[in-house]
């Protein structure tokens, strides 16, 4: 089963304060033996302050270099920083905001001294106590709300930085999970036994849920609207094979994202083929297909990806009228896949007869047609050579029988 979900939580918004004016400044500068300055601005709510300009002003006029901009002021960056170069002297420190009119200022800090071949700090900081003092009662009022957003705001955007850590190790949880098989073969190596192998991969899946698990707990009760951490707590209990605990998750997943002004295909879609997962191997049969037509309805470019993955679960479950309905409505929408027409003829093999004459196996005409399509499409897929034999025998005398490997969902 594709067990990413592409979609991480936002963080959230700063606001500014409008800036207040006060007095303008002229563009030209001296030539002559210069000196350094460089600040950093911070807008009355305690953060940086991005764009904008800085203009020094002296008693015989601005001191900027030409050098350092065409009109004669330093350019504020998307930081908050600005640098540049001033004829040595002691100036008025203007910054006005991107677009402010000429005649205006958003602050003013007096007596800055620039030193030849020196670099002078001089940073503008509008949260200072005199700079918030001179507002008026309305700004306040306005800076006080915004300063307590912005700090419910830092405090959800950490929760939600350490969320997104934790779904990024979710990920990669599920892939290691779902490449347990391989990972088993790997570590005990090639003399194992099937016993061995399949008792280090349930072993391996079951830390990896385990750990999932336990996170999205944590997760989901620090921030209980986010479906997506529903979604992966859902997965790790249906790996765990904790169904009914699984079926209430997928079934949450489902209301947070009913009540979302923006719901997302991607979770719903997650959710409700999951449910069809737990259903299908709890033997509800209509449950399980009424849950992946909805996912197949809710994210159709995903339709024929759930539905090849009901036919694989049906398979393992030994329910082969449901593995060829399956399969045969993931035809209808992609004839495609080789694996769908596998899965087909292994679910009606068992509808073969015996010509009590001849002791010779006879396939039902979808079963050896199927088996026949697969061939066609992967004439040297993993299930080749046991296709290949099975007809082979189809119309001889039974030597043996056809119990085929069930494939794993696919990823």
């Amino acid at each position: 089963m594709k067990r990413t979900i592409s979609l991480w939580l936002g963080l959230l918004a700063f606001a500014l304060v409008p800036a207040l004016a006060q007095q303008p400044a002229a563009p030209t500068a001296p030539a002559g033996p210069m000196g350094k300055i460089h600040g950093h601005v911070t807008n009355p709510t305690g953060a940086s302050q991005t764009g904008g300009t800085v203009t020094l002003i002296g008693a015989s006029g601005p001191g900027l270099s030409a050098k350092t901009s065409d009109k004669g002021v330093l350019q504020v960056d998307t930081s908050g920083d600005f640098k540049g170069e001033a004829a040595p002297g002691t100036y008025a420190l203007v910054y006005r905001t991107a677009g402010m009119p000429a005649d205006k200022s958003a602050d003013r800090i007096e007596n800055v001294k620039v030193v030849v071949d020196q670099d002078t700090v001089a940073d503008v900081d509008m949260s200072r106590k005199e700079y918030i003092d001179q507002l008026p009662p309305e700004q306040k009022k306005q800076l006080e709300d915004l300063k307590k957003h912005n700090s419910e705001a830092m405090k959800a955007n950490e929760v939600i930085k350490n969320l997104n850590n934790d779904l990024k190790l979710v990920t990669q949880d599920i892939k290691d999970a779902d490449n347990a098989r391989a990972a088993a073969t790997q570590q005990l190596g090639a003399t194992a036994t099937k016993a061995q192998l399949d008792a280090k991969e349930a072993e391996i899946k079951t830390a990896k849920y385990n750990e999932i698990e336990t996170l999205m707990l944590k997760d989901t009760a620090a921030k209980p609207d986010a479906s997506v951490l529903w979604a992966q707590l859902g997965q790790a209990q249906a790996g765990l094979k904790k169904y009914d605990e699984a079926e209430t998750t997928y079934k949450k997943v489902l209301e947070i994202e009913a009540a979302s002004k923006k719901p997302n295909i991607a979770v719903q879609g997650l959710a409700n083929s999951g449910l069809g997962e737990i259903y299908a191997r709890t033997g509800k049969v209509p449950d399980a297909n009424a849950s992946y037509d909805a996912a197949a309805k809710v994210n159709p470019t995903q339709a024929g990806f759930y539905l090849k993955n009901e036919a694989v679960i049906f398979f393992q479950m030994n329910n082969a009228d449901a593995q060829v309905a399956a399969a045969d409505e993931a035809i209808k929408i992609d004839p495609s896949q080789a694996l769908l027409y596998y899965l087909k003829g292994q679910g009606l093999i068992g509808k073969a007869t015996i010509d009590a004459k001849t002791q010779r196996i006879v396939l039902p005409v979808e079963c050896s047609d199927a088996y026949q399509k697969y061939l066609d499409l992967a004439p040297a897929g993993p299930y080749a050579a046991e296709v290949k034999g099975i007809l082979a025998q189809a119309g001889q005398k039974v030597e043996s029988g056809f119990k085929a490997d069930k494939p794993s969902k696919k990823k």
